[in-house]
């Protein structure tokens, strides 16, 4: 069986790459402080990188988490969201409320995608 861990450390691994599947750990904003639009930017942006680190990208995504702070911002991750997905290629998806790790954080997201053919390890 071969399983890749990727930026490993104490608690957790960025990005584990069993067979073709990528499992890719909790993403959250790079500006803590930025509001819902610009979290949701900077996250999705962390995941176009993690993701092309490890053979795979936002076209071969198979399911997403995200988790919000408070569903009222629900409509304006979605534009942010809607904008960066890929026309046809949107994963499975799910949407919850939770309460963040730290206070300042709007929205964090864990993604499953499949590695690119010729381009995984």
């Amino acid at each position: 069986m071969t399983i890749s861990r990727h930026e490993t450390g104490v608690r957790m691994s960025r990005a584990v790459v069993h067979h073709d599947t990528i499992y890719l750990c909790g993403q959250v904003a790079e500006d803590r402080h930025a509001d819902i639009t610009g979290q949701t930017e900077t996250m999705l942006a962390k995941v176009d990188a993690l993701l092309e680190s490890v053979g795979s990208d936002r076209n071969h995504m198979l399911s997403a988490t995200l988790y919000l702070k408070d569903m009222a911002l629900f409509e304006a991750m979605n534009r942010v969201w809607d904008a960066w997905v890929p026309e046809g290629q949107a994963p499975a998806r799910a949407c919850v409320e939770a309460r963040m790790a730290s206070p300042e954080l709007l929205v964090e997201i864990s993604v499953v995608a499949a590695v690119i053919p010729g381009k995984g390890e």
